[in-house]
Parts: structure tokens; sequence; C-alpha cells
């Protein structure tokens, strides 16, 4: 037999799960981050055209998705 269903299935399947649990945590870690914050970031942003903030938020974004994946690889 060339392929191992099985297993193939079992990764697929965990690969899933950390994709549902590292978005979940990601949503989380933005949310929380909005709340810390003094103002809206989605109005600083979008009706502001806040080009700094939209940075400071993307790099923090870029900083959970390394934490995450960090955490998910062991």
């Amino acid at each position: 037999e060339a392929w191992n269903w099985d297993l193939l299935l079992w990764h697929l399947t965990q690969v899933v799960i950390y994709v549902v649990v590292g978005l979940g945590l990601f949503a989380l870690g933005f949310l929380l981050f909005d709340k810390l914050t003094p103002f809206s970031l989605g109005k600083e942003i979008q009706e502001k055209q806040n080009i700094a903030m939209a940075i400071v938020v993307s790099s923090i974004f870029l900083g959970i998705a390394l934490i995450l994946a960090a955490a998910i690889r062991g």
C-alpha cells in the first residue's frame, strides 16, 4: 500500500484543530489589545487613515502569529 490513509487523516485532523485553536487565540489576542487601548483601532485605521497605527497593529499581528506558531510547533 502506497498511502497510509489513517496516518494522513490523523495529521489532517491535527492541522484543522491547530488552525481553529490558533485562529481563536489570534482573535482573542487582538480583542484583548483592542480593549486595552484607549481608542478604537478600527476607527483610527479606517476613518482617520492612521498609517502609523496600521503598522503597529500589523506588527502586533505578526508577533502574535510568531508566538502561536512557536507554541503549536513545540
